[in-house]
């Protein structure tokens, strides 16, 4: 990675940028995309060096930066692993990135990682445990963080807080800002049966700093039908119409399109920016006038 260096760019606006992807780093390079931002998964740059590092570093200076975290692993009874903090804090000294976020999720236990982002219970016991492990990254990075909802698949039967609750209650306690999923929102409501309106109205508007969208699969089976968040499809009708209530009821923020598998053209991913972007500048014209 760079030495440290200071990059003049102006900081993420209130706009749609696109998840910065090894198979695009040329072209983005080389076209200057129309992007608000570009958003990187920390750990794809830990190590040192090489071609990751060499266009990052040539892109943060064409544009603003979101670090957003998959390994932390920030709801595991395991200590925080402070060698994955100690390079995390590497990067943001390097890059100086605007946001840097995690997600409420665990995927540890013993020293062995999983390659999931697993739900927790939502109770006041974990809030707290979330909480704890919170202060201890923003006081370790001398930097606040975003967390992030997450998708998930089961329920568990000890849990007594709706998701919204949960969600509301770590980000107050912990005094953090929130990355909303709109797509997570959308396959929770669809996959537990809530009302995805009811967790938008009752999330503090004024945490949200940032927020993502995806496409997601669609599965049937004899018992029902389930919806994945696979990040492998355009954003589909009903999430946008989510992302239009969200921009309503909260304002213009900046907004990310998450696309990990099945990586189509950079074009098609600019394009669902633009289509974020639209969305933003006609839903707060129409809630200013």
């Amino acid at each position: 990675m760079p030495d440290r260096e200071f990059f003049t760019c102006d900081p993420i606006p209130a706009s749609a940028g696109i998840g910065l992807r090894g198979p695009h780093y040329r072209e983005v390079v080389e076209s200057s995309p129309k992007v608000g931002f570009l958003e990187v998964h920390s750990e794809n740059y830990f190590g040192r060096g090489g071609v990751p590092h060499a266009y990052l570093e040539r892109i943060r200076r064409d544009y603003p930066l979101s670090f957003h975290g998959v390994g932390l692993s920030l709801g595991s009874t395991d200590p925080l692993d402070r060698d994955h903090l100690r390079r995390l804090g590497q990067l943001i000294d390097a890059y100086q990135p605007d946001f840097v976020s995690e997600h409420l999720s665990w995927g540890s236990f013993g020293g062995r990682y999983l390659n999931d982002l697993l739900p927790l219970p939502y109770t006041e016991e974990v809030v707290n445990h979330l909480v704890e492990r919170i202060h201890q990254v923003q006081d370790i990075l001398e930097r606040p963080i975003m967390v992030e909802n997450v998708s998930c698949y089961l329920e568990f039967e000890h849990s007594h807080l709706s998701e919204w609750e949960f969600v509301a209650s770590v980000a107050e306690s912990a005094d953090c800002d929130l990355l909303l999923d709109i797509n997570n929102i959308y396959v929770n409501a669809h996959n537990h049966g809530f009302s995805a309106g009811d967790f938008l109205h009752r999330v503090p508007g004024s945490r949200v700093r940032e927020i993502h969208l995806a496409g997601h699969t669609i599965k049937h089976y004899d018992q029902g039908t389930i919806i994945i968040d696979t990040h492998d499809h355009r954003v589909c009708p009903q999430v946008w119409a989510l992302y239009r209530e969200a921009i309503a009821m909260y304002g213009p923020k900046p907004t990310l399109i998450e696309w990990d598998s099945d990586l189509p053209e950079l074009d098609v991913l600019v394009d669902e920016a633009n289509i974020a972007q639209s969305v933003m500048q006609e839903t707060d014209h129409a809630r200013v006038a």
